[in-house]
């Protein structure tokens, strides 16, 4: 058996072909890697003028998942719903079901240089914002790494529903926009929780993206804002509910993709 005819090697040429596409599309290399930066700025401001309201709120731990999650939900899944929707109406995803790849690997593979270029994004900005800004290690890196990996599947998913949605590439802004918004108005990225009303933050805390989001904060600070910060047998605890959260809103999303996702354009 030749490594092209494994898993592994099905699945490194599909993330080669992708990654070629990816990187002659300028329209979505600007998305992946100028947008974020300009909503990393935007944020910026805005938790200036959170702090303003809120005292004793932490400007610098909000900057760094809120930027981190900024970067997730461009690069992964406003990118990926473009890649998804622009493969299925040049019929590549139909042609490349009829070869050895499985529809798992398929989607995996059209997602792999996206999610491999926000990884290295949020590696950067975490690395960046630690030396800028003088921040502490993290206090539960594998909590952490959990977040990254549940917001990762979770938008991918989520990317593949919304491409069902989205017959077009120059649709997609639009059928994105509605999770994006809810993501950064709802899951702390530009507002943060601990600056809204208890009742307003305890819902919130509860939509798709919050849960997953709330870990990478947990797991470096050892709080989300809302409790004294822990150390690291104690940020489990914390992370609990939202690693439980997290995980079944990323086994619904995976469920619906598989039950939605479009293969062939709409007729």
């Amino acid at each position: 058996m030749t490594a092209a005819t494994t898993p592994a090697g099905r699945l490194l040429a599909l993330g080669r072909a992708e990654a070629t596409l990816l990187r002659r599309n300028r329209t979505a290399m600007f998305m992946a890697l100028a947008l974020p930066l300009v909503l990393v700025g935007t944020l910026s401001s805005i938790l200036d003028q959170a702090a303003e309201r809120t005292p004793g709120l932490d400007v610098d731990a909000n900057l760094i998942a809120g930027s981190m999650g900024v970067v997730l939900l461009i690069v992964v899944y406003c990118n990926l719903t473009t890649a998804y929707t622009a493969r299925r109406s040049e019929l590549v995803l139909k042609r490349l079901r009829t070869g050895e790849a499985t529809d798992g690997e398929i989607l995996v593979g059209t997602a792999a240089p996206s999610i491999a270029l926000a990884l290295v994004q949020c590696l950067l900005l975490g690395v960046g914002g630690a030396v800028l800004l003088d921040l502490p290690v993290p206090v539960n890196p594998l909590l952490m790494l959990l977040g990254v990996v549940l917001t990762t599947a979770l938008l991918a998913a989520l990317a593949a529903v919304s491409s069902a949605v989205t017959k077009t590439v120059e649709s997609a802004g639009i059928t994105t926009l509605p999770l994006l918004l809810v993501a950064q108005l709802g899951s702390g990225l530009m507002v943060p929780l601990e600056s809204l009303p208890d009742s307003v933050a305890d819902v919130c805390r509860l939509l798709p993206t919050t849960p997953a989001l709330q870990l990478l904060r947990i797991g470096w600070f050892g709080t989300d804002g809302s409790s004294p910060a822990e150390g690291f047998a104690g940020t489990w605890g914390q992370g609990a509910m939202p690693l439980l959260l997290a995980a079944v809103w990323t086994a619904a999303a995976v469920w619906a993709a598989r039950r939605w996702f479009r293969w062939e354009p709409r007729r």
